[in-house]
């Protein structure tokens, strides 16, 4: 007897439905083809004994189990489910009506339960858009699925759940997004502080003003900045507290990111969507595989995995030259290509730079009583692992200096994080009516909405051309420059950019670094 049912496998974000056919016919053997690697090879023995809990059994018989389109590779234990369940329907075991109105992934442990799965958001929406009336997945899997699908999730804990939905009994009903949806918005946005959230506040960071307002730029607009200064001067410091100026990601941007986090198998929140933006910071070890995606299993990288978020890369120059220059072309094109003999994968990575760097090896160049002992060869070797086309695409450039004696012992508390989120918030709020979805941030404007929204005065116009002949800027860097005045603007809630907008962006594109 001939059996169908219905998963699915992922290749890069997208998701592709996969055909699980299962035939039981006269013989002994156990036959699994369809390109399947050694975690789903091994499926036989899973199911052989999670059968038994329901006092089932992998019939004695030929069983042959095609994984359909047999040209692609399948892998992971997600294949569990789907066997499972097409080897009791064609041994006859149990009959189930309607099989294929469900897509379904699971991972089968000895005793019968169902551990989650990677991809399971990008597999429900998958589903919706080929017509599938409902998914199945275990219990964890199913909350991420069900905030961006249409159609109706089912979250299992283990194998007689599923049978119990396929044979429609309805002891299971479908997750509620808006339920599931509303305990983690609460446990996000229940007014709870950076510190709370584990971020440190900008209010207990001493100092730094100058700092803090070009980051409080960078967040409203989306724009990259380096900072570069001394040690201790508390660059890392806030780069932590970044994240804590930023909004919470929209549903769309939500979906996006989640889909990214679900492929790569990284817990992205308790419950739903992940609603509060990532903030990846590898080490300068890393390889590049790691930062920018690939592998033998094509998994997104950290570029994409700070996707609508931040990436911080702190000692910058101690990254391999090579792999910096890899982050080149993803700043500007915002997705990542990732070709290999085998595939082609692209991921999204549309993520706000941030990075620290000192001014030099020992990191004392140009602090007040010669502490640096470095050669001008060596200043100039250190300077020169972070190429001009990489800092031509940072927006921001930020000399932090040392904090001063008088702020160290001050006893006044600096501005909170919420309230520059606040204005972040306003900010952003001003650009998205604006572009009508077509974009989120200023940083993200192409040259036509350059050309509209970013209209000079005469003085102004005066003043970006002495900056191009001084500076000696380029076509990328005349247009950050306008779009980081954009943002100015945006956060003083001005409908154009004046002169002083102008001079800021100027000002931190000519910091020297």
């Amino acid at each position: 007897m001939l059996c169908r049912t219905y998963c699915a496998s992922c290749i890069g974000i997208e998701a592709i439905t996969v055909t699980v056919e299962v035939d039981v016919s006269q013989g002994i053997s156990f036959y699994l083809v369809g390109l399947p690697d050694n975690a789903v090879r091994e499926s036989q023995q899973r199911i052989s004994t999670a059968l038994h809990t329901l006092d089932a059994k992998i019939p004695g018989k030929r069983i042959t189990v095609n994984l359909a389109p047999a040209d692609i590779k399948k892998e992971g234990s997600a294949f569990d489910l789907p066997i499972a369940i097409g080897i009791l329907a064609a041994s006859g075991q149990y009959k189930f009506t309607s099989l294929s109105r469900y897509l379904m992934m699971g991972e089968l442990a000895l005793d019968g339960s169902l551990r989650a799965v990677p991809g399971a958001l990008a597999v429900a929406i998958h589903a919706a858009k080929e017509s599938f009336d409902a998914c199945i997945f275990p219990i964890d899997s199913a909350y991420e699925a069900c905030e961006a699908s249409q159609i109706e999730i089912y979250g299992v804990k283990n194998l007689k759940e599923v049978i119990s939905i396929l044979s429609g009994e309805g002891e299971i009903k479908a997750i509620k997004p808006e339920v599931d949806y509303s305990i983690n918005e609460k446990a996000l946005a229940n007014n709870l502080s950076p510190d709370q959230r584990g971020i440190p506040d900008f209010a207990h960071i001493k100092g730094q003003e100058y700092i803090k307002r070009g980051l409080e730029i960078a967040a409203a607009g989306g724009h990259n900045a380096l900072m570069c200064g001394s040690p201790g001067s508390g660059k890392s410091l806030m780069a932590r507290a970044f994240p804590g100026i930023l909004p919470f990601m929209e549903r769309e941007e939500a979906i996006e990111t989640g889909m990214i986090y679900s492929v790569s198998g990284k817990k992205n929140g308790t419950f739903g969507l992940m609603k509060e933006r990532p903030f990846r910071a590898p080490h300068y070890s890393s390889s590049a595989i790691s930062i920018i995606g690939g592998g033998v299993r094509a998994v997104p990288g950290e570029i994409s995995l700070a996707h609508n978020g931040v990436l911080y890369l702190d000692e910058l120059p101690e990254f391999s030259p090579k792999l910096l220059e890899m982050l080149r072309q993803p700043l500007e094109d915002k997705v990542v290509s990732i070709s290999r003999i085998r595939y082609q994968v692209t991921y999204p990575c549309n993520f706000m730079l941030i990075a620290s760097m000192n001014p030099c090896p020992c990191g004392y160049y140009g602090v007040p009583g010669d502490r640096c002992t470095c050669m001008p060869y060596a200043i100039t070797r250190y300077r020169s692992r972070v190429s001009g086309p990489l800092m031509d695409r940072i927006d921001i450039h930020l000399s932090v200096q040392p904090v001063t004696q008088e702020n160290l012992l001050s006893e006044s508390v600096a501005e909170s994080s919420d309230s520059i989120k606040q204005r972040v918030i306003d900010a952003r709020t001003i650009q998205k009516n604006r572009y009508e979805n077509s974009c989120y941030t200023n940083s993200q404007m192409t040259p036509v909405q350059i050309r509209e929204y970013c209209k000079l005065e005469e003085s102004g116009k005066k003043l970006l051309s002495s900056a191009i002949s001084k500076l000696g800027l380029s076509a990328r860097g005349y247009s950050k420059i306008l779009k980081v005045a954009r943002t100015i603007a945006d956060l003083q809630g001005c409908p154009s950019i004046l002169s002083s907008h102008l001079a800021e962006a100027i000002q931190y594109r000519a910091e020297t670094i």
